[in-house]
């Protein structure tokens, strides 16, 4: 009886060990997505003439991999100032409309990627969100 104790728990851990291999190439497989936000909102002015114009931006940027989390966190200050200048350039017209919004959360975005090629190789971040734009 105790051989046969002893037959089927040597024929189960294979088994088991499979198992546990299975579960581990299946949470490899799983992308795993992020969105770092870049906090306190960005602040600041933009446009020309006589009477200042101010924005607030609340952004958030989708990454797919905890290093590039890490390495978009760890370039924050550089990736907000390059955020800044470029909306600090902007006219009303480009920070009103809709399709202007959309054209400058592409150029946000190029940016961004620009900055992380610079600096890590890679662009690192899939997508630049805003969560709030407010011009004023």
């Amino acid at each position: 009886m105790k051989v046969w104790i002893a037959l089927l728990m040597a024929l189960s851990l294979p088994l088991l060990a499979q198992a546990e291999e299975d579960e581990k190439t299946a949470e490899e497989a799983v992308p795993v997505v992020a969105y770092v936000s870049l906090f306190p909102a960005l602040v600041g002015n933009f446009g020309t003439g006589p009477k200042l114009k101010f924005f607030k931006a609340d952004i958030s940027l989708r990454v797919a991999s905890v290093e590039a989390e890490t390495a978009v966190k760890h370039h924050d200050p550089l990736i907000r100032n390059q955020l800044v200048m470029l909306f600090s350039e902007q006219t009303e017209a480009s920070m009103a409309a809709a399709d202007s919004k959309e054209l400058l959360r592409q150029q946000a975005l190029k940016q961004v990627q620009d900055v992380l090629t610079a600096e890590e190789g890679k662009p690192l971040v899939e997508d630049l969100l805003f969560n709030n734009l407010i011009i004023q």
